[in-house]
Parts: C-alpha cells; sequence; structure tokens
C-alpha cells in the first residue's frame, strides 16, 4: 500500500494501491495477441439457439472478432466494408485481440471480414440480445518481462482489490473524457468541444499533441483537415461541422451518441473513482456492509442480484455498492453517499447538472457500482500468462495494475 501512485492514475481518481505485493513489473500488450477478450454470454441464451431464422427464432446473435480496433471503429469499418449495421453489447479495447456478441439492425447482414475484424453467425434468438445478457468478460494476458514469475502471494489479495473504473474509460493516454463529460453537464459546449480537440497531456504522443497545438486556432481548421489521420476521424468530423458553421452544440452532436455518452459516463467514473479512494484512505471496508450502505446480493461471483438498503449483522453473500452521481443521487446517510454529496459540492455540480437540458440525450440518472472487484477462476502459468474472468463492466487493467504496479503504466501497455 505503500507504494506511490503513477500521477496519470491520479488524474483519474485513483489514489490508492489496496495490496501489500511488491509488484512484478513488466508490460502488457507488446502484441494485440498478448492481451485476449472473450465475452461470456449468459447460458440459457446460448442453449437456446436455432440454427436458421423463423417466426419464433428471428433475432439473429452474431459474433464480432477484431484485433487492433476498437469496438466503435470496428462499427464503422463493418458498415463501411459489408455493408452490415451491427450493435455491439459491450466496448472492448483496440490493443487486443477480442471476441464480443453483435446484433444487427434489421434481420439482413453478411458475414465475412474486414481489415480488422471477422463477423460470424452464431445463430437465432427468440428475442433481442441486451446488455443485461453479458455475463462478464473472460481474459488471457501475457505480461511480458516480469521481475519475478510467482505470483501466489498476490492470489491471497486479490479480494482486496477495488473495483475502480480504468484508464481506458478515460482516453488512457490523452485522460480526456471526463473532461469533455463535466464541461457537457455544465452545458459548456464550447469548452467540451475545446477539451475534444485540443487537450493532451505528457503521456500523449508527440504528434498528437502537434496536431491538437494547431486545434487551438480555428484559422487552422482547414489546414488540419487535410493532415489529420485516419484514426482521428471523430475529431475531424467535429472540425467539419465547426467550418460548415454548425455551433458548438450541433458539432458535438457530430460524434455518435453512444460515444458522446462514453464522455458523462467517464466523469461519473472519475467521481467514483475519487470517492471511492479517499474512503480507502480513511480505511473503509469495502468487503463487509455496515448499517445504511446499499449493498448488492451476490448470486455468484460473475452476477450481482437485488439491490438493498443494509441494516441487521447479516452479511452472508452481500457486497457494498456506491451510488453514482445522476440527477436521481439522494444521499440517505450512507458513508460512501455522504463523501459524494461532499465531492460533487467541492466540483461545484449537484444532481440537477447530470439532467443535461440543452443536451437531454446525455443525461444520466445514476445507478449503482459494487466496490469490490469481482475475480473469479483465477490462474497462472510460470511464463507468466495470467487467466480470470471478471464481471460486465470491471476492468482487467485495474488487477494487472496492483499485480504489476508500474512505473509509467503507458509505457507499460496500460
Amino acid at each position: 500500500m505503500g507504494k506511490d501512485v503513477p500521477n496519470i492514475d491520479r488524474m483519474a481518481g485513483i489514489e490508492i494501491y489496496s495490496t501489500k505485493f511488491d509488484g512484478i513489473g513488466g508490460s502488457i500488450k507488446v502484441r494485440y495477441e498478448d492481451f485476449n477478450v472473450l465475452e461470456l454470454l449468459v447460458e440459457p441464451i446460448l442453449r437456446d439457439l436455432s440454427k436458421k431464422a423463423d417466426n419464433v427464432y428471428r433475432f439473429p446473435l452474431l459474433v464480432l472478432q477484431k484485433r487492433g480496433l476498437d469496438s466503435n471503429h470496428a462499427i464503422f469499418e463493418i458498415s463501411d466494408q459489408l455493408g452490415t449495421k451491427i450493435r455491439v453489447l459491450g466496448i472492448k479495447d483496440s490493443k487486443a485481440v477480442t471476441s464480443q456478441y453483435a446484433t444487427c439492425e434489421g434481420k439482413k447482414f453478411k458475414e465475412g471480414m474486414t481489415a480488422h475484424t471477422k463477423l460470424s453467425l452464431l445463430g437465432f434468438s427468440k428475442r433481442p440480445i441486451n446488455k443485461s445478457h453479458i455475463m462478464g468478460n473472460q481474459f488471457e494476458v501475457r505480461v511480458s518481462n516480469p521481475l519475478r514469475n510467482d505470483i501466489s502471494e498476490f492470489i491471497t489479495e486479490i479480494g482486496n482489490i477495488p473495483n475502480y473504473y480504468g484508464l481506458q474509460r478515460f482516453g488512457s493516454e490523452r485522460l480526456v473524457t471526463h473532461l469533455v463529460g463535466r464541461a457537457i453537464i455544465n452545458e459548456n459546449f464550447k469548452k467540451a468541444v475545446e477539451i475534444f480537440l485540443c487537450h493532451t497531456t505528457e503521456y500523449d504522443t508527440q504528434f498528437s499533441k502537434e496536431i491538437r497545438e494547431k486545434c487551438n486556432d480555428p484559422n487552422n481548421y482547414v489546414k488540419v483537415i487535410k493532415i489529420i489521420p485516419k484514426g482521428m476521424d471523430l475529431e475531424r468530423n467535429l472540425l467539419r461541422s465547426l467550418l460548415d458553421g454548425k455551433g458548438y452544440k450541433n458539432a458535438l452532436r457530430s460524434i455518435p451518441i453512444n460515444i458522446r455518452r462514453l464522455f458523462v459516463h467517464a466523469y461519473q467514473a472519475y467521481l467514483f473513482n475519487k470517492c471511492l479512494s479517499s474512503m480507502l484512505r480513511r480505511g473503509e471496508s469495502i468487503n463487509s456492509c455496515v448499517k445504511n450502505d446499499f449493498c448488492f446480493k451476490l448470486e455468484n461471483q460473475m452476477a450481482l442480484g437485488k439491490l438493498i438498503k443494509y441494516t441487521n449483522d447479516d452479511t452472508t453473500y452481500l457486497v457494498p455498492a456506491m451510488q453514482l452521481p445522476g440527477y436521481s443521487f439522494k444521499s440517505k446517510d450512507g458513508r460512501f453517499e455522504d463523501k459524494m454529496s461532499i465531492m460533487m459540492k467541492e466540483e461545484n455540480i449537484s444532481p440537477k447538472n447530470f439532467h443535461v437540458k440543452e443536451m437531454q440525450e446525455l443525461s444520466v440518472e445514476g445507478g449503482f457500482r459494487q466496490l469490490p472487484l469481482l475475480v473469479k477462476d483465477f490462474s497462472y502459468c510460470e511464463n507468466l500468462i495470467v487467466k480470470f474472468k471478471m464481471p460486465i463492466g470491471s476492468y482487467a487493467t485495474i488487477l494487472l495494475r496492483e499485480l504489476m504496479k508500474p512505473e509509467d503504466p503507458i509505457k507499460s501497455g496500460f
């Protein structure tokens, strides 16, 4: 717990290590194949699929395999190269080989391969697949060049790791999404656009810094559009919208709505991380429920059940949860909600800010998130490939940061 946390973690609200394990160093994602993710669907859906569509089995269930591309850009690539408009159930990292489930708009779709993806039909289901049908993810990760290979002591501490949101939620080396989200909920759309186009950190690439420096001056927009790389398509669309005179609010709407929602969700995540860090420094338990805590009943290590308000001493199969900020947020004497209320005041926001009047499609109600990181079937082999499963919404990199304790997370592949 005494090891200093890297600055980029602190920028995401992750201010503490929660294990005494020294850390093995090393790197992840040296190759895309070093980080494998397999999405896990609930068994009842997988058991009841038909190979052919009929009046009962009407909804196609597709498998999207991708390499070196994030889920949002995979959707664009498949639409462009296969002509199939798909909807994915979860967001997967770009620096990885991943397999996830998808649905498509209407009944027409085309299986096949694109530059970075493969789309195939698994079968047809009786009902549309949605996010509630994802059980979690299975990970297989190689840690390259570790200081040592014996991590048996780490296994005993896995239960102490908090369920932080990982750096991917915030844009990794740019660490920008929560800053855009903060501007949006304050309805400062000009600032949101400027941050998205121009913000950099010490961890950002030199080329990205040069592009974004030019974006500080609107007179450079035409030149920037000509040199901006393909991977910065969102920025290109934003610049074109501004040049077309659409104004800052409508320019933001050139960004797909699922990505715009990520901005606001990232700000929620930042506040969650910051609050959780503060409570951990105070010595608060994230594994034991106390009076007035919100708690999830655990159906198993991969599934959360009913949310309850804890009132007695029966802690069997319960894990503490924290209320996420949103327009329905209310402090009800819970230890985490009290702290979150204070933190929101320090940020000069209130729950009503999360009802975005000028961009209502980005309003967020709130919700709850469990506090301990739930890890199932953790194992490793001597050449340091680690395998484990986690529920939906949890980040493998949060477990890996405690295992590795990297001096520079970005250089180490995070």
